[in-house]
């Protein structure tokens, strides 16, 4: 039997999509390699993403709650999962490509250090020329993973993650661009539904805020209940984009894209910053995220001082010295980066209770 029949037959299941939509037959590569005989270009890129080492170690990163004693918080990877169950969601509903999206998702937050965007904040006042965990999920796949040879993805896959991020005045600003592919808006808009209601949950658990103290304007259009809101603003997406199915005439031959109606959009971004000021630029845990940063520094600095102590597989060694660093102490999961600063001789590591 050829085998290559099956990867064809998905190439051929691919044509009944939107014609917006990307196709696997059409993916690029920078290095040219055989086609894969039952999988399709971007099932393969999703593969390859799920069997490094960078995305198991997601399990011990941060998402908000900075190395939390609790199960039930939010870590980068149950966020990652969130992003590529919603993404998947919004794109069958489009009739764009799942398989796609699902890659560009599971992709998008691997290059996050430790501590969350208090660790990216370290890092980038670290490295020269500063650091951006899109950039960096980028370099991860791109280069440094699979013994610095990269995982060779298709470009489509590394544009996604690479405009993936968004800017805080915003929810649909571009900020670092618009991804070339659909899919690829799909999942920049799906990353900001998935954690504007994980992390309104694990603020509640955390008694930092209660349900009622949410703006009223997201709970009238939103809904009261993580379950309505992520109904309401995934519909939403659906609804306000339905013209990238290919079904709705576009008089002006624009390419549609991914949006949010006028009403959800106001009230996601008030959401937004209502989080940022109650929640992830709360006061009250400034000396944990301060601790966290001094030990990010304490790290990088040993890294540059002593290079013999960077581990092989996190940096190329061709890289100048400082960017090994970055490298090395990116990768690290907050445990790991807590107890070997903590055995260097940190203070804050030493008095960090886990």
């Amino acid at each position: 039997m050829n085998l290559h029949l099956v990867r064809q037959r998905i190439e051929e299941d691919e044509e009944r999509l939107s014609p917006f939509a990307a196709r696997s037959s059409k993916a690029v590569r920078s290095r040219e390699e055989e086609p894969s005989s039952v999988r399709a270009a971007f099932q393969r890129d999703r593969d390859r993403i799920i069997h490094t080492k960078a995305f198991r170690r997601l399990k011990h990163k941060t998402q908000v709650f900075i190395a939390p004693q609790q199960d039930h918080f939010v870590t980068r990877l149950t966020h990652t999962f969130e992003v590529a169950q919603v993404g998947r969601t919004i794109t069958r509903a489009l009739r764009l490509n799942e398989d796609l999206a699902e890659a560009i998702a599971l992709g998008h937050d691997i290059g996050h250090g430790p501590f969350g965007h208090a660790g990216e904040e370290a890092i980038a006042e670290c490295l020269p020329e500063g650091f951006r965990h899109n950039y960096q999920s980028e370099r991860v796949l791109d280069k440094l993973e699979n013994d610095g040879r990269g995982l060779n993805l298709t470009h489509a896959v590394l544009d996604g993650v690479r405009k993936s991020s968004k800017v805080r005045e915003d929810v649909l600003a571009e900020g670092w661009g618009v991804p070339e592919t659909l899919e690829g808006q799909v999942v920049k808009i799906a990353d900001a539904l998935a954690y504007l209601n994980h992390d309104v949950q694990d603020a509640i658990r955390a008694d930092i805020i209660g349900e009622n103290d949410l703006p009223l304007v997201a709970r009238r259009v939103l809904g009261a209940s993580h379950s309505e809101r992520l109904e309401v603003l995934v519909t939403d997406v659906v609804e306000s984009s339905w013209a990238v199915t290919g079904q709705v005439h576009q008089n002006d031959g624009s390419q549609p894209g991914i949006t949010l109606s006028a009403k959800v959009h106001e009230a996601v971004n008030e959401l937004r910053e209502f989080m940022f000021q109650q929640v992830y630029l709360l006061a009250e845990r400034r000396v944990e995220v301060e601790n966290a940063k001094a030990i990010v520094h304490f790290l990088f600095a040993n890294a540059v001082n002593n290079p013999d102590s960077i581990s092989s597989g996190y940096s190329l060694a061709s890289d100048a010295l400082p960017r090994r660093a970055a490298d090395f102490v990116s990768g690290m999961t907050d445990r790991y980066a807590i107890r070997l600063a903590a055995a260097l001789g940190c203070k804050e590591a030493k008095e960090w209770q886990f």
